[in-house]
């Protein structure tokens, strides 16, 4: 058996932020160089795909895509900031995941797994 843990990150107005919906958007827009494209893979229409961004740079006060218009030229690509944003949120679910797994197995399983936060402490 294994545990299943869903993160994401909310406003003070438990506004959603950003969670691995968000990720997995601008994850498929930097391998495909396209919104449209990153919201076809994920099953959303465009608009849809688009809000989500915004909604991402409004919390985030910074440009995350950078879209150039155009037939032959045209195409989206990630800044830095967007970039640093998906590595940051994969390194916190990983760490999250790890720790989540670790517990269960101590407290579910009854493994007696050395855990790298404190044994005893509740969450």
């Amino acid at each position: 058996m294994q545990i299943k843990v869903k993160t994401w990150i909310e406003d003070e107005k438990q506004n959603l932020i950003f969670g691995g919906g968000k990720t997995q958007i601008l994850k498929y827009i930097d391998e495909t160089g396209s919104i449209l494209a990153a919201s076809k893979i994920l099953g959303m229409n465009y608009k849809k795909a688009w809000s989500h961004i915004k909604i991402l740079q409004e919390y985030i006060e910074d440009e995350l895509v950078i879209v150039q218009k155009g037939r032959n030229n045209g195409g989206t690509t990630l800044t830095p900031k967007a970039k640093e944003i998906i590595k940051n949120y994969q390194i916190l679910q990983d760490e999250i995941n790890i720790y989540a797994q670790e517990r269960f197995d101590v407290i579910f399983l009854n493994k007696n797994a050395e855990i790298s936060c404190k044994k005893d402490s509740h969450v």
